[in-house]
This record gives C-alpha cells, sequence and structure tokens, in this order.
C-alpha cells in the first residue's frame, strides 16, 4: 500500500478534510456556543445560589450558603414565606438600615421576612414586608442581647433591677463574644445562621408544619447546661461575697 496523504490519513481518523482556515471557523463557532452556554448556566446557578442568602459581601462561604439555601427553600415550600439574609460590609452612606431593607422588599411580590447583618455598622434588624407576618415569629426574642433565663438573672441580680427578666436572644449573643484571630467570619456566620434558623423554625411551629432541614433544639439544650453551669458558679460568688461582707459588718456592730 502506498504512502497515505495528510487528506485521507485525517478521512481514516475521523478528521474533517476541509481547509484549515473553514475548520477554523467552525472551532470558533463551537467555542463561542459553548462559551455563551456557560455563561448563561453560571448565571442562573448565580441567581439560584442567592435565592434566599439574598445578598452576602462578607462570608463567601459555599457550606454557609448551601445552608442557608437548603433550609429558605423548604421554608417557603412548606409555609409560603421567604426568608433572606442580607450580609452587608457595609450600608450606603446616609441611609438606615431598615430605609435599606425597604428598598430591598420592593423587589419581592411574595411574603418576605429580611434578617440584615452589616458589618462596619455593628447593625442587625429583621423587617417583614407586611405586618401580619410578625405573628409567626417574636422579633424581640430574636433580637434580644441576653441569650438565656439564667443570663438575665444573673444581670438583674448584678444590676438590682427585676423589672425586666426577658431573654433568647439568638443572633445578638454571639456576636457580642470575642473573637479569635481568624475566626471573626465563623462568628459571624454562626451567630447570623443561628438567627436565621430560628425565626424559620418559629414560622414552622406557628404554621404547624415540620421541617427536615431545621436545627433543633439539642444543640441550643447543650448550650443553657453549660450556661445554667456556668452562672451557677457565678451565682454561689455573688452569694459568698453577699455573705462575707455581712459577717464582717455584723463583726464591727458587735465589737461597738
Amino acid at each position: 500500500m502506498g504512502p497515505f496523504s495528510y487528506g485521507s490519513l485525517y478521512a481514516l481518523r475521523g478528521f474533517n478534510t476541509k481547509p484549515p482556515l473553514h475548520r477554523l471557523g467552525n472551532l470558533l463557532k463551537f467555542l463561542l456556543r459553548g462559551l455563551c452556554a456557560l455563561s448563561l448556566t453560571l448565571f442562573f446557578q448565580t441567581n439560584l445560589s442567592a435565592e434566599y442568602l439574598y445578598k452576602d459581601e462578607v462570608i463567601f462561604n459555599p457550606a454557609f450558603n448551601e445552608s442557608v439555601e437548603t433550609l429558605g427553600t423548604e421554608l417557603y415550600q412548606k409555609a409560603g414565606i421567604s426568608l433572606r439574609l442580607l450580609m452587608l460590609k457595609e450600608l450606603p452612606q446616609d441611609i438606615s438600615i431598615v430605609e435599606y431593607e425597604k428598598n430591598i422588599l420592593k423587589d419581592f411580590s411574595q411574603p418576605t421576612i429580611l434578617l440584615t447583618f452589616s458589618e462596619m455598622n455593628h447593625q442587625v434588624d429583621i423587617l417583614a414586608s407586611d405586618s401580619s407576618l410578625y405573628k409567626y415569629f417574636d422579633k424581640k426574642q430574636v433580637l434580644n442581647p441576653i441569650s438565656s433565663p439564667v443570663q438575665a438573672f444573673v444581670i438583674a441580680l448584678l444590676n438590682f433591677d427585676f423589672s425586666d427578666m426577658t431573654s433568647g436572644g439568638t443572633i445578638l449573643p454571639l456576636l457580642a463574644q470575642k473573637a479569635k484571630k481568624g475566626e471573626v467570619l465563623g462568628k459571624y456566620s454562626g451567630s447570623m445562621f443561628n438567627g436565621y434558623a430560628d425565626i424559620a423554625e418559629q414560622i414552622a411551629d406557628s404554621k404547624v408544619i415540620v421541617l427536615d432541614n431545621a436545627v433543633g433544639s439539642a444543640n441550643q439544650t447543650s448550650i443553657l447546661v453549660i450556661k445554667i453551669i456556668f452562672y451557677g458558679f457565678i451565682i454561689y460568688g455573688i452569694f459568698m461575697y453577699i455573705k462575707r461582707k455581712l459577717y464582717f459588718r455584723w463583726q464591727r456592730l458587735e465589737q461597738k
């Protein structure tokens, strides 16, 4: 068999035998179509991933994103309420966090609740698109700076003021904790997801539905036990301090 020409060799190998410039044009068209398809895919993926973690300028953690999306999607499917989280680096100049939330709410037609955090402004807020939505969760409780009844009692005892013993905060107590270097973003994501899950579970309880992706109370119960032990020691220390002060006072009175 005689030697193969380039054309016959390409034909046997299944290659296109058209001129090089024509093949180059086809290749460019193929790459262009592929690039367009990839752009559309990324566009829709971005929109989907930003459905409930509506804005994230702080965390940029795929696991955090997925957790919010999973819980938010299930809540909307079962309760018909969109719970969206906004993680802002900083609020626009000369605008309050409530004004910012009101502008965002204009983009949604369905019942929507916004949980908003601004890192540089040190602010957290919750705003609902309709006042009727507040009946499904306790905004004051979620944003309470005191996490447990034990902590509320200790603070009241130290201030000698028992007029307000409310507690149950799921965001601010975690945000207030001092984080080690490199753990700040973890503190932000942990506290905000804790509050996000709290709101979602309260809505589910109000509507008598079960969220398969709910965080549950097991972890909160463990934390409560630890807090009870910790603050128990504080209360015991305060009691012994007062007892000692009274003892020395009585000693001085008897000496007189």
